[in-house]
C-alpha cells in the first residue's frame, strides 16, 4: 500500500509552495512562501522515492528522519509524521524555514542527482509542524519525574534552546542566561522576518517557559553576574553564547560615518519588527531608506542585509563579493531571490577604501559629523579575478592592477562573518582552554570543555556556522550533561 503512494517522482514534478511576488514581499517583512495545501503537501511528499540508502537523511546534521515522514504525510498520516520529525529535531518548524536545504537534505536527494527534481523536504517540514502547532499536537515539558540537579545555559539561541527543552523534559531544573531581553539569539535578532517570522519562535520560548524553564535576560556574564556565580548555582554549565565580535576590513576609512556592521543593522531592522523605539534606526544611520546601500560580503548574513535594505527603501542595493557566482557561500535560493527583489551582485569584487565622494579625493569638511567622522559617500571597488586554488582547494582572489572604481554610497554595511569573544578574559575564569582561533575547546561527541562540569556548543565551538548545527550540538549536549549528572548522583550517593 506504501509503496502505491510513492515513487511518483516520474510523473509528478517537483513544486515549491507558492511564492509571493517580488513587488509586493519587497514591501514588508512577512515570509516570502505561502503554505502548502494539504493535497499539495501529500502529492510533494508522494514524489520520495524511498531509497534504501536516504541521502537526505545522511546528509541532515540532525539525521532527521525524512523519508519516513515523507511516506507519513503522502498517507495523509500528518500527526505521525510531525511525531517522527520532532524525535530527532527539538525546532523543525524553524528548521524547515531557514535551513539551507539547496545545500543539505534537498542537495543530496537522490531523485535530484538523477535529474527528476529534488523532493521540497523543508516546505513539507514546515507544512507538518505548521499543522501540528495548530492542531494543539505540540506540547510543552512534562517530565514524568522531576530530578533535582540544575543545569545553567549561558545563551538562549539554537544551541542553549535545544539543550534547554530536552533536559527539562528530562525533569532536571533548567536556568537560561541571555544577554539580550528576549530570547532567541540570532534566530530574534539576526535573521530577519522575511526568512523567520518572530512569532514562530516566541511561541516556541513560552512552551519553554510552560514547560519550567527559567529564563534571566538582560544579563551580561563578566558584567552583571559572574561566570563563578553561575558555576556554583548550578550542578552542570552549558555555554552557547554564539559568535558576535565582526570581522572588520583593513583598508583606508574603515570607520567612516555610515560603514556600519551587518548584525547591528539587522538587531534594529528586527527591533523595529518587533515593535521597538531603536534611535539609530530613526535618525537614519541603521536605516537603508533613500540611500544607495553596498553590502560587503557573500554569506547567508550578507543575503539577509541586501533583502532587508530593498524591504526599507533603499534607492538601491549592490552587493560586492571577492569570488564569482559559483564560489558563493550563501545559499543559491537566497541570491535568486535577492535578484527577483532587485539586488544587483557584483562578482569578483572587494572594496579597497571609503572614500567621501565619487571622485575619491579627500573626504570634504562639511563631511564630517560631530564625532569628528567623516561620512562615507563612496567605496573604491577593487576587481579581482580567480587566481590559484589555496590550501582549501578554492581559488584565490587576486587584485586586478589598475581595474579600480568609485561606487556611489551612502551606507555600507560590512557582513564578513563572525568570530568568537575572548571569554575566558572577559568571563575572569581560569583553566577553560580556547583554540588558536579563539573558540571554546570541547570535545565534539560530549561537548565536555576543560573544566569538569562545563559543557560548551554551537558556534563558539565550532565558529559560525548552521542554526541547525546548533541545535544538534545542543541535544548531544543535553545526553551528555545527564549522563554526567547521573554519574555524579550515583556517586554521591556512594
Amino acid at each position: 500500500m506504501a509503496t502505491q503512494k510513492m515513487l511518483k517522482f516520474v510523473t509528478i514534478g517537483r513544486q515549491m509552495p507558492e511564492k509571493r511576488d517580488a513587488a509586493s514581499r519587497s514591501e514588508d517583512f512577512h515570509e516570502i512562501y505561502r503554505e502548502f495545501a494539504d493535497a499539495k503537501a501529500k502529492e510533494q511528499a508522494s514524489r520520495c522515492s524511498q531509497c534504501g540508502v536516504p541521502y537526505c537523511q545522511s546528509h541532515c546534521p540532525l539525521h532527521n528522519n525524512i523519508p519516513d515522514w515523507l511516506r507519513l504525510t503522502a498517507e495523509g498520516r500528518v500527526q505521525e509524521a510531525w511525531l517522527r520529525a520532532q524525535e530527532t529535531n527539538s525546532f523543525p518548524e524553524i528548521c524547515g524555514r531557514i535551513c539551507p536545504q539547496d545545500r543539505l537534505c534537498e542537495g543530496n536527494c537522490v531523485i535530484e542527482q538523477s535529474g527528476h527534481g529534488t523532493v521540497t523536504i523543508g516546505a513539507i517540514e514546515k507544512y507538518i509542524t505548521d499543522t501540528a502547532w495548530e492542531q494543539g499536537w505540540v506540547q510543552p515539558a512534562a517530565p514524568m519525574q522531576e530530578r533535582a540537579e540544575s543545569v545553567g545555559i549561558i545563551g538562549a539561541g539554537p544551541g542553549g534552546l535545544a539543550a534547554a527543552d530536552r533536559l527539562r523534559r528530562m525533569g532536571f531544573q533548567v536556568t537560561v542566561y541571555d544577554r539580550h531581553d528576549r530570547a532567541g539569539g540570532l534566530m530574534i535578532y539576526g535573521i530577519p522576518g522575511f526568512k523567520l517570522e518572530k512569532q514562530v519562535v516566541e511561541r516556541r520560548t513560552r512552551q519553554l517557559v510552560q514547560g519550567g524553564v527559567e529564563f534571566v535576560l538582560n544579563v551580561d556574564v563578566g558584567q552583571d553576574i559572574s561566570f563563578d556565580a553561575i558555576r556554583g548555582k548550578h550542578d552542570a554549565v552549558l555555554i552557547a553564547t554564539g559568535v558576535y565580535e565582526t570581522r572588520d576590513l583593513d583598508i583606508d576609512n574603515a570607520a567612516a560615518k555610515g560603514v556600519v556592521r551587518a548584525l547591528d543593522y539587522l538587531t534594529a531592522s528586527n527591533r523595529v519588527d518587533l515593535g521597538d523605539e531603536i534611535p539609530d534606526y530613526e535618525d537614519g544611520e541603521l536605516n537603508a531608506k533613500g540611500k544607495r546601500v553596498v553590502v560587503i560580503g557573500g554569506g547567508d548574513t550578507a543575503m539577509d542585509c541586501v533583502r532587508t535594505a530593498i524591504r526599507q527603501g533603499a534607492q538601491s542595493v549592490k552587493c560586492l563579493y571577492r569570488r564569482d557566482r559559483a564560489n558563493m557561500p550563501g545559499s543559491q535560493r537566497e541570491v535568486q531571490n535577492a535578484e527577483e527583489e532587485g539586488v544587483e551582485f557584483v562578482w569578483l569584487t572587494a572594496p579597497g577604501a571609503f572614500t567621501g565622494h565619487v571622485t575619491g579625493e579627500a573626504m570634504l569638511a562639511q563631511e564630517v559629523d560631530v564625532d569628528g567622522l567623516a561620512s562615507v559617500g563612496a567605496v573604491r571597488v577593487q576587481r579581482m579575478r580567480l587566481g590559484p586554488p589555496d590550501v582549501s582547494g578554492r581559488q584565490s582572489p587576486e587584485p586586478i592592477e589598475g581595474a579600480d572604481y568609485d561606487e556611489p554610497a551612502e551606507l555600507v554595511i560590512k557582513a564578513l562573518g563572525f568570530e568568537p569573544e575572548e571569554l575566558p578574559r572577559l568571563w575572569g575564569v581560569d583553566g577553560l582552554e580556547v583554540t588558536r582561533w579563539g573558540t571554546i575547546k570541547a570535545d565534539y561527541q560530549t561537548h565536555r570543555t576543560s573544566l569538569p562540569g562545563i559543557f560548551a556548543v554551537g558556534d563558539i565551538v565550532r565558529g559560525a556556522s548552521l542554526v541547525v548545527w546548533a541545535i544538534r550540538d545542543g541535544r548531544e549536549a543535553a545526553d551528555s550533561i545527564a549522563g554526567y549528572l547521573s554519574g555524579a548522583a550515583r556517586v554521591a550517593a556512594e
